[in-house]
């Protein structure tokens, strides 16, 4: 074979086992733990929001710490990009899921029932966007 045949098989090679790498990363069980956790104690969490905000403050602030862990677990996976995005989403005081739900009941004192439950559905699909993008990721026994 010529060197020029050669090579362009290498580069075709080259090119089509870089192409087969996943661009998400992999299923992990202690992302998906974690999220499922987080959720659970979340809405748990906010259904006291009825109460003085400062009766909770102790249960807020290690439900914010705990958010962060699954924010830096997820940011420091490789191509994990997208999920680690939506842990910013859920987390940030400016929009209307987790962060933001905190941030008011904060301000308030007090939450109303209605208000609760409504935000309570909002967070609650925020969380399933995250166990939905980790529960679809490719497992480790999967890979050839």
């Amino acid at each position: 074979m010529r060197k020029s045949s050669k090579a362009f098989i290498v580069i075709v090679s080259v090119i089509v086992l870089c192409g087969c790498r996943p661009t998400i990363s992999l299923f992990s069980e202690q992302a998906y733990q974690q999220a499922v956790t987080l959720k659970i104690e979340s809405l748990a969490v906010m259904d006291e929001a009825h109460e003085p905000f400062d009766s909770h403050h102790d249960e807020v602030t290690e439900l914010k710490k705990q958010l962060e862990i699954a924010h830096e677990y997820a940011k420091g996976r490789p191509n994990n990009q997208i999920t680690t995005r939506q842990w910013e989403i859920l987390a940030d005081s400016s929009r209307n899921l987790l962060g933001g739900f905190l941030k008011r009941w904060k301000d308030s004192g007090t939450l109303s029932a209605t208000f609760i439950q409504e935000a309570k559905g909002l967070v609650s699909d925020g969380f399933d966007t995250i166990i939905g993008l980790e529960s679809g990721k490719i497992k480790p026994s999967e890979m050839e």
